[in-house]
């Protein structure tokens, strides 16, 4: 029976995904982010009704329940500081309250595995937390409990991917002999989409998982073997710390520190499935749950193909800059400082376009790759998100989406690309690249802006203006070059 069902977290990576399977069994689906234009170039936005809500504001969290059968509830503060589970308690409270509130019929929660009698990580503890404090909202509410989901552009399946394929010999701490029950993202995908016609009078947690249980050195070791790379040397020592490890995950991964830190942390408890109760309800398929091995090849081959739906990169990166753009009318004043070039480009509109729409990722800058692999290895050195993120597609962005160290803001398709910045400054940054048709032709117009945060951010922005000549001239002249060379 069609139902109305709403998810939070839509832009993440599992809402992203989880919205069309539900479309695609009849449900009307209500799709909820703190920011609306996220969602405006998901292909498919035209069949769902987006909200704008935060998760902690109760009215808006209630007006966006009203009406809705099943709520998904797939929102955490992972990566955002160390008050995170503060706020994933106080979001889960909120939603908890206006659910029961609305007449919700069931509240579906994607969380952790967590093992028993172990002292948990902050961040599996939190998913502990929000799980109970759903269970108690007095909706019927299932708990779907989860360890490392392998799918294109998961985080974990990231770091797994970074790790095998750039360290052909390594040294590791002890966590990678711990043992781990991972599970398919087409898997977890189906078991959410099955808990919306979960019977009323169950409510309870549920322990999902693959049908292997392997460690970490075992998961690098099968996926070279699927990847076609030799055997790793990995050698574990006792030395490396949770944070260390971190860190070290954060230098060869695309996942940056804040992020790294809670997952690797999560990593030191044995996360293995307790039962399989799950099957009753929704029962295993018919060829069973999907293999490490075939994960890892169905994973890659999206990869391959650059037909990843999501990333662990599409939510909003922690700490990013909130200010408006200085064009904006909200734009409160202050110091901005810009650099603008411009240039005529003897191809048609539609080639100049594509090249623009085609920046970052495997594509490149168009100048001096040096200069912008050192700059994203600094942000990394510092915890930032570096140039590793690359990009989900290769020639279509949408936005919202993250490209490298940037966030994509605006796209206008022909004319406008604008992005913000999210690597490490003392400030807030965008760069706009345009494109301009009049009298004489196409024309190339590159805008940089910053808006300094103090005396570090002056002095950011004249410590590196000797190179912008270098760096944005190249990028006027090779992106010119580009679009002529293809018409």
């Amino acid at each position: 029976m069609p139902l109305t069902v709403l998810v939070t977290g839509a832009t993440g990576y599992i809402g992203g995904r989880l919205i069309p399977r539900l479309l695609a069994e009849g449900h009307a689906v209500r799709a909820v982010t703190r920011d609306a234009t996220r969602l405006r170039d998901v292909p498919w936005v035209d069949q769902v009704q987006v909200v704008a809500a935060d998760a902690l504001d109760a009215d808006a969290i209630a007006a966006a329940l009203a009406g809705v059968d099943v709520a998904y509830y797939l929102v955490h503060s992972i990566g955002s500081g160390s008050a995170f589970e503060q706020t994933d308690r106080i979001a889960a409270q909120t939603f908890a309250g206006a659910a029961r509130g609305a007449g919700v019929r069931r509240i579906v929660y994607l969380g952790g595995l967590v093992p028993e009698e172990e002292e948990l990580s902050p961040h599996l503890r939190s998913r502990l937390e929000v799980g109970d404090v759903l269970l108690a909202s007095g909706v019927p509410t299932a708990v779907l409990q989860a360890a490392v989901i392998l799918g294109s552009g998961s985080a974990s399946f990231e770091m797994l991917r970074y790790l095998t394929e750039r360290l052909p010999a390594m040294i590791t701490p002890r966590w990678v002999r711990t043992r781990i029950q991972p599970i398919a993202v087409r898997d977890v995908l189906r078991y959410l989409v099955g808990a919306a016609t979960l019977p009323p009078e169950v409510s309870r947690r549920f322990d999902i998982g693959g049908p292997e249980v392997l460690t970490y050195v075992d998961m690098m070791q099968r996926y070279a073997a699927v990847a076609g790379l030799h055997r790793r040397i990995i050698v574990p020592v006792p030395l490396l710390t949770p944070r260390l490890s971190a860190h070290w995950v954060n230098v060869v991964t695309p996942v940056p520190a804040a992020l790294a830190k809670p997952l690797v942390r999560s990593l030191v408890n044995e996360v293995v499935c307790s039962e399989h109760d799950i099957a009753q309800w929704i029962p295993d398929p018919d060829g069973g749950l999907l293999g490490f091995d075939e994960s890892v090849r169905l994973a890659l081959q999206r990869v391959k193909d650059a037909a990843v739906e999501t990333r662990w990169s599409s939510a909003t990166w922690p700490g990013a800059p909130s200010d408006p753009l200085p064009t904006d009318p909200d734009w409160a004043g202050g110091s901005l400082y810009e650099d603008v070039r411009r240039a005529r480009v003897d191809a048609p509109p539609a080639e100049l376009w594509r090249v623009i729409e085609g920046i970052g990722g495997e594509h490149g800058w168009y100048s001096f790759p040096l200069a912008w692999a050192a700059r994203g290895l600094m942000d990394r050195l510092v915890g930032g998100v570096g140039l590793r993120r690359g990009r989900r597609d290769p020639q279509r962005l949408y936005v919202g989406e993250s490209l490298d160290f940037w966030r994509v803001e605006e796209i206008v398709p022909g004319r406008l690309l604008r992005l913000r910045a999210e690597m490490k400054v003392p400030g807030a940054a965008w760069l706009e690249l345009c494109v301009e048709v009049g009298d004489e032709g196409t024309e190339f117009v590159q805008r940089a802006l910053f808006h300094p945060r103090g005396l570090a951010g002056h002095a950011y922005w004249w410590s590196v203006a000797p190179f912008h000549g270098i760096v944005f001239g190249g990028m006027v002249r090779n992106i010119t070059a580009a679009a002529e060379r293809a018409s």
